[in-house]
């Protein structure tokens, strides 16, 4: 295969999931923020700072946010980077230019969902759409993703496009992280340690679909330390940073596993961080948060140059 076309299905499936891990994040704390115990979590402007953030466009702690403005920027706005019909587009760029190596129902499945993306009204969104749009993104990634386990080869073609979905779901994870510890320490709980208890986390873990599944392991109200280890050390969490190491390890090693124990090789590189995440206890990890997400983004920024440079580079 060309490395040219590898690419191509990487970051198609990069794109794939960054569009659910925002779209998801829009809906779950924009409505949530209704039923929040707090006054400061229930501001419509604290919810649109937070959405800004988890987008990579922060604004100042003093700026204005107009509602329709921010909405219209993150869900449809062609011209804003991490928007979610951007996503969406690229997705589809990528799945055109591999057209030859993915099924016709995977490519009609990218092709429709972009077309809805695309044509979906302006005004209706920013009044009265947000709901309908990103659940229906949500619902359309869950059918490309059922696409690609169920009309592809298993072989090196699926193994790429994996490698992308759960590279990106790490990166999304983690982000979602940082964007409600930054909310956490903003608008903390009413009770006990009011930064552990803020209401904010159960907001990540919806985020996440994995409330609960977070409340049936745990059988208490979510804190940060119970979410934390949740989402990023558990690795029978799909959501869990953990877990996305664990099937970026499986796949890059069935795409080159004579190199395992070459000190160069993403595989040697993904083992020895997911053996780093395995011994980890959440303790070390609560004691400096921000640290600590500032470290998984320098990991997983590390494996995917090294996942670039070995498979991708032409």
């Amino acid at each position: 295969m060309l490395a040219r076309a590898a690419d191509n299905l990487y970051w198609m499936g990069r794109y794939i999931e960054r569009t659910e891990h925002m779209a998801r994040f829009m809906n779950v704390n924009y409505f949530s923020s209704l039923d929040a115990p707090n006054a400061k979590s229930q501001k419509r402007n604290f919810v649109l700072r937070s959405i800004l953030f988890m987008a990579g466009d922060p604004v100042g702690k003093n700026d204005k946010v107009n509602e329709q403005e921010v909405l219209y920027k993150v869900g449809l706005d062609q011209d804003f980077p991490s928007s979610v019909c951007n996503s969406i587009c690229y997705a589809r760029e990528n799945a055109h230019s591999a057209r030859d190596l993915i099924s016709t129902e995977l490519y009609e499945s990218v092709n429709k969902f972009y077309h809805f993306a695309t044509s979906y009204p302006k005004e209706r969104f920013v009044k009265t759409g947000l709901f309908e749009y990103t659940s229906q993104v949500t619902e359309l990634t869950a059918i490309l993703r059922a696409k690609i386990r169920g009309t592809l080869l298993h072989d090196e073609i699926y193994a790429i496009i994996m490698m992308g979905v759960n590279m990106e779901r790490a990166l999304q994870i983690t982000r979602m992280i940082n964007a409600k510890y930054n909310d956490a320490r903003l608008a903390p709980g009413s009770y006990g340690d009011r930064f552990r208890n803020s209401y904010e986390w159960t907001t990540l873990l919806k985020c996440a679909e994995s409330y609960d599944m977070m409340r049936r392991l745990y059988k208490k109200s979510p804190s940060s330390l119970s979410t934390l280890e949740f989402l990023i050390l558990n690795p029978r969490c799909p959501r869990s940073v953990m877990n996305a190491l664990n099937q970026i390890y499986r796949h890059v090693v069935s795409l080159n596993p004579m190199k395992i124990d070459d000190k160069d090789s993403t595989a040697f590189l993904v083992g020895k961080i997911r053996s780093e995440y395995q011994f980890k206890c959440i303790e070390d990890i609560e004691g400096d948060i921000q640290g600590y997400i500032d470290h998984i983004f320098s990991e997983l920024t590390e494996i995917g140059s090294r996942m670039e440079k070995e498979f991708f580079h032409y």
